[in-house]
């Protein structure tokens, strides 16, 4: 992303620069899509002449210029001040300017703008060109990317990177159509945003936020994951984009969305384009209709047709939601519940500080390579799971003492598509035979080395219930809770298989 080019054009070497993107991005609009993108363009054309009414397009040009006229007005008074943007600005590569761009849009995604500053700077600083981010390992990706969540970003950008600097010269594809080819990870959206932003390549995007803006902008009501819905608006986003702006007038259009057509509390009266948006005039038109001999609302002319982009019938346009009518959500399925049972293992060492256990996970699948502590997965209708955990911790470290690991408490974290439910125990081996090193996988950290580990956000959920307790400072509430998990109101089918296998080394510690 990048700030206003207008600002610098007065330098000559800025001149320069903005002289040869051009001259890239001509030479990248005028580039033959592969014959599957052109295949999906084709098939989007003929869904949308069969479908689409002139309620839901731009058919005025004048309404397209006066579109981008307003958007990039807008933009160049109110655009934030971002590190990506000023990188880009600054950059006179094409190449490493392209690779900021990339770093921006991967951390971007399901990432609010807020979490990713911080991340970015310090990305960034570490690896400033894409040969430095090929030659770093997966460990270092994994521990920068460590908290940021949705974990195979990180993974994925730097394959990325080596294919550049291994396959490709060192040279980003220039193109749209070639960084979704050539590039993992990099989809229709991110190499779009690439293109025109670092390239100048004349090519609409359609983010989240540029969803939200289209849908109200054109007053499409239908399900917005949809195949005719999605063809839709990337025909509008590559329609309103403005050939002599391409990245500006993209970034703009997420900024709309982000800061003022926002999907809850939409700021319509700052809004530059609302004169252009169908969802805002129906709502001025409603309340003039309140008055006598006004005209009835216009609505969609093939409405009777059932049109394919409007509001469904069994969701019709509700006057107290307003523009917020669009777009609507489409339904998902809610995560699917699994458990849990992990156990902090501890240990002291020569400095007096205690040490705790770390073991990696695989290398695919849910948070691939990353660390967390001995875990296994609870099913309630098995009767034997307590096995498993304890040969998990035995695996590990050894021979475990005779008391029992205490039971913590819950932690629940809920990834994409997972609501995973920890049980968190924790077991000392204080006074026990010197622990032999950790076998290859496993490792022994102190706490402060825990902090800059590569480990997930929900593992760090489950170490600040351990260091709570460890130091003391749980509520007397909560500590009770924790201390007598058999007493609790309603445990979980996990905790009561775990709590059926530790209940009796109760009466075994306590009978010693």
């Amino acid at each position: 992303m990048k700030k206003l080019r207008a600002s610098v054009r007065s330098h000559r070497k800025p001149l320069a620069n903005h002289q040869r993107r051009r001259k890239c991005a001509l030479s990248s609009s005028q580039a033959t899509p592969s014959a599957p993108d052109g295949q999906a363009k084709q098939k989007g054309e003929e869904l949308l002449q069969a479908s689409a009414s002139p309620y839901h397009l731009f058919r005025d040009v004048a309404d397209v210029t006066a579109f981008r006229r307003s958007l990039l007005s807008w933009y160049d008074q109110e655009k934030r001040d971002l590190p990506w943007r000023r990188w880009v600005q600054e950059e006179a590569s094409l190449d490493r300017r392209a690779y900021a761009v990339w770093v921006s849009e991967v951390m971007l995604q399901q990432t609010q703008v807020a979490t990713v500053i911080d991340y970015y700077n310090r990305w960034m600083q570490k690896w400033p060109t894409l040969q430095d981010l090929a030659s770093a390992s997966l460990e270092e990706v994994n521990q920068l990317w460590s908290g940021l969540g949705y974990y195979s970003r990180g993974r994925r950008l730097q394959e990325g990177a080596r294919k550049v600097v291994e396959e490709l010269g060192g040279h980003m594809p220039r193109t749209a159509e070639a960084l979704q080819q050539l590039l993992p990870g990099v989809g229709r959206y991110t190499a779009g945003a690439i293109a025109s932003i670092a390239f100048d390549q004349v090519t609409g995007v359609v983010d989240g936020n540029v969803l939200r803006v289209l849908c109200r902008a054109r007053a499409i009501g239908a399900d917005p994951s949809s195949t005719l819905v999605s063809h839709h608006l990337w025909s509008l986003a590559h329609q309103l984009v403005d050939p002599a702006r391409p990245g500006d007038f993209n970034q703009a259009a997420m900024e709309l969305g982000a800061t003022v057509c926002t999907p809850q509390h939409p700021l319509c009266s700052r809004c530059p384009i609302q004169n252009l948006c169908q969802a805002y005039q129906r709502v001025k038109r409603e309340q003039l209709s309140a008055l006598p001999g006004s005209p009835d609302v216009e609505e969609c002319a093939l409405k009777t047709r059932q049109c394919q982009l409007c509001l469904p019938p069994t969701k019709p346009w509700d006057p107290a939601l307003g523009v917020t009518n669009f777009p609507r959500k489409a339904s998902r399925r809610p995560p699917r519940e699994e458990y849990s049972a992990t156990c902090v293992l501890e240990r002291p060492s020569a400095t007096g500080s205690p040490l705790i256990l770390l073991v990696q996970r695989p290398n695919s699948g849910l948070l691939a390579g990353l660390w967390e502590f001995p875990s296994v997965a609870l099913e309630p209708s098995e009767q034997h799971q307590h096995k498993d955990l304890l040969q998990e911790l035995q695996s590990w470290s050894g021979p475990l003492p005779a008391a029992r690991p205490q039971h913590l408490g819950e932690v629940t974290h809920v990834f994409s598509h997972i609501k995973l439910t920890y049980q968190v125990y924790s077991l000392a081996l204080e006074g026990q035979t010197p622990v032999a090193p950790a076998p290859p996988g496993a490792r022994w950290l102190t706490w402060e080395e825990f902090h800059s580990a590569a480990v997930s956000t929900a593992v760090k959920k489950v170490f600040r219930m351990y260091e709570d307790h460890r130091r003391g400072t749980c509520k007397g509430s909560k500590r009770s809770r924790m201390s007598t998990p058999s007493s609790r109101k309603k445990p979980s089918g996990g905790q009561q298989i775990l709590d059926s296998f530790f209940q009796p080394r109760i009466s075994n510690s306590t009978a010693q």
